[in-house]
């Protein structure tokens, strides 16, 4: 019964976090660190990809909760086979709308990252931005993802810890505001309670999520907060308040391969 109870909770969960995002899909690329731009921002991102992926070569790319599809697009554009996947339909329906304007033949499916239902070893490359935090269970979804990636294979994940803030980013904070556009009070709330029950709910830091990433059995492990590119060039949108804020949080890339037998 207990058993029972808590697959059920964690069940209910995965639907408000599917819910929400799907809410959120409307205006999700109006928020800067969503959409990328063009320019300097948009070269800073195909380095950082270029610095841990290597040279495409065709690999078969696979995209975990590739909301309205700017990551999709940035690895075609560095020549991957893309497959883009996401648990919010809104969120695919802007995606496909992107890939097709661009003229790029991604596929997009509706499947929980956590549970993607895709073959063994089908993909040469997994790539995540912006998920690890919301996770229900990081460490059955880092097993889920060694499952799909072939022997060799390649996982590279960008996030942060958007949550935990020492005294300056506390200063900032309350000074500045978030770095993110504020949601209404009924969307604040929802986005509370579905934190306060994931596994990261006090904050995704990178030495947590590199542990769990090696008990999946992933090796060549690295951390890479070398992200300065990245938040120089979304410093013109967010002004130079925000982009203070934005600069002393943790974000970072994780790079790990699937040993090979």
């Amino acid at each position: 019964m207990i058993e029972n109870t808590a697959l059920r909770a964690n069940r209910d969960l995965r639907d408000d976090i599917r819910e929400y995002w799907s809410t959120r899909a409307a205006g999700f690329d109006l928020d800067p660190g969503h959409k990328i731009a063009d320019g300097s921002e948009r070269s800073a991102w195909l380095a950082l990809f270029a610095r841990h992926l290597g040279s495409a070569r065709g690999r078969t790319l696979l995209d975990l909760a590739s909301g309205t599809g700017e990551i999709s697009l940035l690895c075609h554009e560095l020549g991957f086979d893309v497959t883009g996947l996401d648990w919010a339909e809104p969120m695919l329906d802007r995606a496909r709308a992107k890939a097709k304007a661009a003229g790029a033949a991604i596929p997009f499916l509706q499947a929980d990252a956590e549970r993607t239902m895709l073959a063994d070893a089908s993909q040469d490359v997994i790539v995540t931005r912006h998920l690890v935090w919301t996770l229900v269970d990081p460490a059955a979804a880092f097993a889920e993802w060694n499952r799909v990636l072939s022997p060799g294979g390649c996982l590279l994940v960008v996030d942060g810890d958007f949550v935990s803030r020492g005294p300056f980013e506390r200063l900032l904070a309350k000074l500045f505001g978030s770095s993110h556009r504020r949601l209404d009070s009924e969307m604040a709330r929802r986005h509370a309670e579905i934190l306060s029950q994931v596994h990261f709910s006090g904050g995704a830091r990178a030495e947590a999520v590199a542990a769990l990433l090696a008990q999946a059995s992933f090796a060549d492990i690295r951390i890479d907060t070398r992200l300065g590119a990245i938040h120089r060039a979304q410093a013109r949108q967010f002004g130079w308040r925000k982009s203070l804020l934005r600069f002393s949080e943790h974000r970072y890339a994780i790079s790990a391969t699937k040993p090979a037998p």
